[in-house]
């Protein structure tokens, strides 16, 4: 079977799955292609659902900002209830050099009118009813970013690309890049099937080096496997996201919040990282991220985990998604990378893809791509991917 396309997005998840939505807004005939039985069955689905515009880098403000408010005003727009919360996040600090970190980060973020700033102890306290006191120093607060749930959003923004007339092909894996001349001009897949178009979109997360190695293109990302839980619902007493950004042995900074249901979600960075496309649990995870949490948190202890489990972080050499037109293949675009920020990222990335495709973007479009550009420095890749 061969079908005409303006085009073909590889995989249905949170950047996918946004994108198309923004291509079928523009009346492009658009297509997306994903293994998987529905939207957001790969990484998307293992996210905790943090949504944030207070970054440091300019192109994830951007990009956050223009999310945030997509998630924000969901529900008010079209109707459906994903489960946002406006909870905020919180960096509590007890060491001067998360202070520093932290106070450095302010004056770019205020420059983009976030609203976040660094508050004493005794406020942060008061944002955070029952954290440890003892060495407090304060931290930062964001009281406008905050959560909804994954699982509702990716269904949402399904439902309403299905309404502007994207196609889906679920249970379809691509297995090829056709290209004539050094110009892409569709996809072969496991059934057979051709579909033409002159773009195609990679946003295949941890699988696009498997997706663009066969037209001569190196290794863009690496999968990191991380693991979170959830526990059982209690009263609602914490909807900020906090995260601590304090290190120890085995593992980096950490972060929970407490969703609409009452149930407390958490995730932790390992350190080292854990390398390759794991999925199973540990016996480790548990015990390291539950001491660290009720250290911070001691009212947390008798909460009882209801479930844990393990996603992938398609990470770049320099942490900074990359989004940009193939420099090899012509018509083959690419957002990956994206450091375990698709999800909040997503929407607002899903927008300025559109553009680029219509060759319209913005001056705002313009600081995204150049700090998410293919093209820019990572000469660190090599032992970075070792």
């Amino acid at each position: 079977m061969q079908t005409c396309y303006d085009v073909i997005i590889v995989g249905a998840g949170s950047v996918g799955v946004p994108t198309a939505l923004a291509l079928g807004k523009q009346d492009l005939k658009t297509l997306v292609i994903d293994m998987r039985p529905s939207p957001g069955q790969g990484e998307n689905k293992h996210a905790i659902g943090g949504i944030r515009a207070t970054h440091s880098d300019p192109a994830k403000i951007i990009a956050g900002q223009r999310s945030l408010e997509i998630f924000s005003t969901w529900q008010q727009v079209h109707g459906d209830d994903i489960e946002w919360q406006k909870g905020g996040y919180a960096f509590p600090v007890y060491r001067n050099q998360e202070a520093d970190l932290l106070k450095s980060h302010l004056p770019v973020q205020k420059s983009f009118n976030l609203n976040i700033d660094f508050v004493d102890a005794q406020s942060m306290q008061q944002i955070l009813p029952g954290i440890n006191s003892g060495g407090l120093m304060g931290g930062t607060f964001s009281p406008d970013d905050g959560s909804a749930s994954p699982l509702l959003a990716i269904n949402a923004f399904y439902r309403k690309a299905c309404e502007a007339g994207v196609t889906f092909r679920f249970n379809e894996k691509v297995t090829k890049l056709n290209c004539s001349n050094a110009k892409i001009n569709g996809v072969m897949t496991n059934k057979g099937n051709f579909y033409s178009a002159p773009v195609v979109i990679d946003v295949a997360g941890a699988g696009s080096n498997e997706l663009t190695q066969a037209v001569g293109c190196d290794e863009l990302v690496i999968s990191e496997a991380h693991e979170a839980g959830i526990t059982e619902p209690v009263a609602p007493f914490c909807p900020t996201m906090v995260v601590d950004l304090r290190s120890v042995a085995g593992s980096k900074n950490y972060y929970f919040y407490q969703n609409k249901h009452g149930q407390v979600v958490f995730c932790i960075t390992p350190d080292p990282p854990v390398i390759g496309q794991l999925y199973d649990e540990t016996s480790t995870f548990l015990p390291q991220i539950c001491a660290r949490m009720v250290n911070l948190m001691p009212r947390l202890q008798n909460i009882r985990v209801r479930r844990v489990w393990r996603g992938l972080y398609p990470m770049t050499a320099d942490g900074s998604p990359l989004v940009g037109w193939n420099t090899q293949v012509e018509g083959l675009l690419h957002a990956i990378g994206m450091c375990g920020q698709g999800y909040m990222l997503g929407p607002g990335l899903g927008e300025i893809l559109a553009r680029m495709i219509l060759k319209t973007n913005n001056k705002d479009d313009q600081i995204v791509l150049e700090s998410f550009s293919l093209e820019r420095d990572l000469s660190c890749r090599v032992e970075a991917f070792k």
